[in-house]
């Protein structure tokens, strides 16, 4: 696993990445811990993490996981994060039926580079994050230019696109002639209140503000999830001259994993956005129909002659509008081999307002009734953002080939908001 700190140019104190691991033990030890699968089953590759929290590591030490099977040890996929806490992710190597439970063995020795499938890649535009040289997602740190003959107001940095199936399908789509403010994956905010003034970061063409790339924080390889985190600003413009103002400081936090689920591999990409009003006073995100949350803008190869729509309330495209979910399945028919491919959406239990409500476009609300998806936490009720606090919003994406059954999408989505822990075996 190798994690990369970028250096950055402002906003030092919010960048910091905390978290040291001491000690001076040079010989190997180890500390066995359960896992059970408690409520339903645990799939295969699904990432988890084990809390490190009381064991010491040296620096020139790395931790490494096998599961006990009789008198054999077998090596999962692992790495370390290094944070207020460090934590260990791994991925177990078979499936775990419901109540079955296994010993895991935590052995720390010399350091040992392990192999790094899962990487992330930056060039002048992007930050690219890849599966055995497959890619997943693009993040734009550049301005991406506008289409020619459309306004450059429409011009911006901070989204991700493509985001691809498996097999190669892009399911993402920018600047629609319908709505040219659309970004593949993205998060500004619509109607704000800020030292007296309304400010809209979200439709561009109004001028009032915009959201942008500020700073590459790290980007991590491994062989259990790469990532990166990045640094946006979201900026208002004053008076007639658009003298700029950083209103809200955000920090995105992107990873993307390969799981395997009923003999194929779908994408799993953990998005968390931590948000700071950058004032000395109150910021008010009021209530809108969409805005900020996770905002998606899908292909236009689905429309709503094959598209469907389902919630974890069992609400459907035309009804899941301003509802409340856990969950919310979005796929169409498309260029893959499958010729079906989807995006699954969780909403974490830590969220503000979950079950969170959604913008969900009807199948009429475009002429060919494309399709935009919006998590959307200020949907019926204002949030105020005080001055030197910060605010997290925890997001999954499963992004896969086929179609994935409703009974699935629970399970998968009970692992995400309560995964299970191994405990210290007595």
């Amino acid at each position: 696993m190798k994690t990369i700190i970028h250096r950055k140019k402002t906003l030092s104190a919010i960048l910091f990445v905390a978290g040291i691991l001491c000690g001076t033990a040079s010989a190997a030890s180890s500390v066995r811990f359960l896992l059970t699968a408690d409520e339903t089953l645990l799939p295969k590759t699904l990432p988890l993490s084990l809390d490190l929290e009381g064991i010491t590591i040296a620096e020139t030490q790395t931790p490494r996981l096998y599961r006990i099977e009789g008198d054999q040890k077998i090596a999962l996929a692992s790495q370390m994060e290094i944070g207020r806490t460090a934590r260990l992710w791994y991925a177990m190597d078979k499936t775990l039926e419901k109540g079955q439970r296994v010993t895991l063995e935590l052995v720390i020795g010399d350091a040992d580079p392990s192999p790094s499938p899962l990487n992330a890649v930056v060039d002048d535009t992007t930050i690219t994050l890849r599966h055995r040289e497959t890619p997943i997602l693009s993040y734009h740190h550049a301005v991406h230019p506008v289409p020619e003959g459309v306004n450059p107001i429409f011009e911006r940095s901070g989204f991700i696109h493509p985001l691809y199936t498996p097999d190669g399908m892009v399911v993402t789509r920018i600047q629609p002639s319908d709505h040219y403010h659309h970004y593949g994956i993205w998060s500004p905010w619509t109607q704000t209140l800020i030292e007296g003034r309304a400010v809209d970061f979200w439709n561009l063409a109004s001028g009032q503000g915009r959201v942008r790339f500020a700073g590459l924080m790290s980007t991590t390889d491994g062989s259990v999830y790469s990532g990166f985190k990045v640094h946006q600003e979201h900026v208002m413009y004053i008076g007639r001259d658009r003298t700029e103002k950083i209103a809200m400081n955000e920090v995105w936090d992107i990873r993307a994993a390969a799981m395997e689920l009923d003999g194929r591999t779908v994408w799993v990409v953990d998005y968390t956005s931590t948000l700071s009003n950058a004032l000395d006073s109150a910021i008010e995100l009021s209530a809108y129909r969409y805005g900020g949350g996770l905002g998606f803008r899908a292909t236009d190869d689905w429309n709503r002659q094959n598209l469907r729509v389902l919630t974890s309330e069992g609400q459907t495209r035309n009804a899941a509008d301003g509802t409340r979910a856990r969950w919310a399945d979005i796929r169409g028919v498309g260029r893959n081999k499958s010729g079906t491919s989807g995006v699954l959406f969780f909403s974490h239990i830590s969220n503000r307002e979950h079950p969170e409500p959604m913008r969900v476009w009807p199948d009429n609300t475009t002429g060919e009734g494309f399709m935009f998806f919006d998590f959307c936490p200020i949907r019926h009720n204002a949030w105020v953002l005080s001055p030197n606090r910060e605010y997290v919003l925890r997001y999954r994406m499963l992004v896969y080939d086929g179609t994935i059954a409703p009974e699935t999408a629970e399970m998968l989505w009970k692992h995400f908001a309560q995964p299970p822990m191994p405990v210290r075996a007595e």
